[in-house]
């Protein structure tokens, strides 16, 4: 992928804020970046929102601002040409209001300096108040250009009086890998959520159990999000809810890039993903896939690769182990992962609006 590096020297350069949810040790958001970056026209110089600065400014080459401290982003603002929200949900107030009043404060910033709002890959909500619906639909008039990863996120926007293009989420856009994992173990993107507490993880991990038994699988279990995610296997093993089959053939594997996890993925005969971004990437690496929802967005992206996918609102039934033998080894077909990829080249429109300005 090409890297957008900063060469200061050039005062005629556009400088772009991209905000998101970057440096939080997440690999889907860093694929997230990645895919921004490369996409940027010629000529622009990136400054990053990110939590771990140094980690961003050492693996993509730009400069960064503190994205907690909103009065540091702001400051960062006054001095770049445009602010393009990059990527994930980041207009929704299932966080908190209090994020959704983050971002309106830096759309209504860039806008009362005449700076272009790009939304970029966006997905939209939830918004589950009445209150931040009204927001978001004036948020939304405001922007220049916009992008939605999902046709739901476009509906809503649409709903709210904002129509625009609507293409997969933007991580399809980074390059796939060969498949080699014919035989291979079962690699698990798995996450805390509300949904699975306690004994309520039992049925996924007998299911897992008698999968890797019958099949004489190891199962890794892959961390996407390091603060969230590292450490699951360990705690699942310390609360007893691991069968002891599962737990011997188990262990932790650690990816600190993308790429790292797509090759991880790669040489597996079955990836359960409860990540989006860990389904997407499982799927560019074209091992098979199943996905864990906890979440309409994980649903959405399986319904779109057409792989099995288990609501964790609705307890699992003998089918779900069925389901996961059956795409044991099976790889999603090469035709529906070209037409995702293809579909995720629509987010690069939104810049059209800095083609005056940009280095050409």
């Amino acid at each position: 992928m090409r890297v957008i590096r900063p060469a200061k020297t050039d005062q005629s350069a556009q400088r772009l804020l991209l905000c998101g949810y970057y440096g939080e040790h997440n690999l889907g958001d860093d694929a997230l970046l990645e895919v921004l970056l490369a996409q940027l026209p010629a000529g622009c110089i990136a400054t990053v929102t990110a939590h771990d600065g140094a980690l961003v400014r050492e693996r993509f080459g730009v400069d960064t601002v503190a994205r907690r401290s909103l009065p540091l982003v702001l400051k960062a603002l006054r001095h770049c040409d445009a602010l393009v929200l990059g990527g994930g949900s980041l207009l929704q107030d299932s966080t908190s209001f209090k994020s959704l009043l983050y971002y309106a404060a830096l759309i209504g910033a860039a806008r009362l300096q005449a700076k272009p709002v790009l939304l970029w890959g966006q997905g939209l909500g939830p918004l589950q108040r009445r209150r931040s619906r009204l927001l978001v639909g004036r948020l939304l008039r405001l922007a220049t250009a916009v992008s939605w990863r999902d046709p739901e996120s476009a509906a809503l926007a649409r709903s709210l009086g904002r129509d625009g293009p609507v293409g997969s989420d933007p991580v399809w856009g980074l390059p796939p890998q060969q498949w080699r994992g014919r035989g291979g173990p079962l690699v698990l993107c798995f996450r805390p959520t509300r949904q699975l507490q306690g004994s309520a993880w039992r049925p996924y991990l007998a299911a897992l159990d008698q999968l890797a038994a019958s099949h004489e699988r190891e199962v890794i279990w892959l961390p996407f999000h390091a603060n969230q995610d590292r450490g699951l296997l360990e705690q699942l093993r310390r609360e007893q809810l691991l069968p002891p089959g599962l737990a011997a053939r188990s262990r932790e594997v650690l990816a600190e890039r993308p790429q790292e996890a797509m090759a991880i993925c790669s040489g597996a005969g079955l990836v359960v993903a409860m990540r989006l971004h860990g389904l997407i990437l499982a799927a560019l690496s074209g091992a098979p896939c199943a996905a864990l929802s906890y979440d309409p967005k994980v649903a959405a992206a399986a319904a779109n690769l057409g792989c099995p996918c288990q609501n964790l609102d609705i307890a699992p039934g003998p089918g779900l182990l069925a389901s996961w033998d059956r795409s044991l080894d099976i790889p999603p077909p090469a035709s529906r992962l070209l037409e995702l990829r293809q579909q995720s080249e629509v987010h690069q429109q939104v810049f059209a609006c800095l083609a005056p300005l940009a280095v050409l």
